[in-house]
Order: C-alpha cells, then structure tokens, then sequence
C-alpha cells in the first residue's frame, strides 16, 4: 500500500478520496476538548447546547474536524512528506454533530519545484470534508514539501527504516 506520494506522482486537477469515513462520537469530541484544554459548553455541556444555543445540542469543536481530515489525507498526501509549510485558509463552513460521519477528499491546486533544492517542490492542496449527506462542514488549503524519487531512493526507498526480519 502507498503511503504518500512523490512529487513527480502529484497532478495538478488530481482529487484523491480518502477512505474510510471516521463517525464521530461524543466520546471523541469530549476528550479532544479536554486534551486541548478548550472547555467551551458548546462542546461539553448538552444542557447549555440545549438551552442556549440554534443548535439544541452540542456541536463538534471543529479543531478536531480539521485534526481528523488532516490525518486522513496522510496516506494520500503528506506521507512522504518533508515537511508541512503552512495552513494558508481554515474554514468550518457547517457544524457537526455526534454521530455524523467524516468523510474527505483533497485536490492537488498547484505544484512547484523548489529553487534551492533539486530533491524536492512543493505540493498546494485543498481538503474538503464533508458528512454522511455530501454536506461539506470544513475546508482548507495547505502547502506541502514532498521529496522527488531522487530523494526517496537515498534514503532508503519506499520504507525508509524499516528493518529486515531475520532470525
């Protein structure tokens, strides 16, 4: 299985699905919010959702949205990744709630060979991720530095590290 891409293998126009789709539970919700230290009731507390919000119940910190679209673009984005340049827009376009399932998908916007070093360029990309109707909840544009082959091959190939089982 691949794990990332090379920057030869990026196509501009190029939409990769990732799969599967992560349910969100209100377990995941509640302890992101507590590892992060962000105790807003909006996320914790049913009754206040209930009470004092449009929505009647509690709703999804997006962070964590954004987090778990991140990690699922892994395998098909930065994988192979040098390094990750920056996060040029975030957007929670719909809120999500305990139940509904993510899913994502990433467009390769624009690729550039890198001035200073022939090994590398630089991959930008938006991830869309949407819920179990199609609803998309969160977008976001970001620029990736990814190795050539040329690169790979230097340092050890598909499975740098990885040693070999012997007995």
């Amino acid at each position: 299985m691949q794990f990332g891409r090379y920057y030869e293998e990026f196509e501009v126009g190029a939409v990769y699905k990732h799969w599967p789709g992560k349910t969100v539970t209100e377990y995941d919700d509640h302890l992101f919010c507590l590892i992060t230290m962000n105790h807003h009731p909006l996320h914790l507390d049913a009754h206040y959702a209930e009470e004092t919000t449009d929505f009647g119940k509690n709703v999804v910190v997006g962070n964590y949205i954004y987090s778990l679209l991140l990690g699922m673009s892994v395998p098909d984005v930065s994988g192979k990744a040098i390094a990750n340049l920056e996060v040029e827009s975030l957007k929670h376009v719909k809120p999500t709630f305990h139940g509904d399932t993510i899913y994502g998908e990433t467009e390769v916007l624009d690729k550039t060979p890198s001035k200073s070093k022939d090994d590398r360029g630089v991959v930008y990309v938006e991830t869309r991720g949407y819920k179990q109707d199609g609803l998309i909840v969160c977008t976001f544009r970001r620029k990736v530095m990814v190795p050539k082959r040329s690169y790979g091959e230097t340092r050890g190939g598909e499975q740098p590290g990885r040693p070999v089982p012997h007995e």
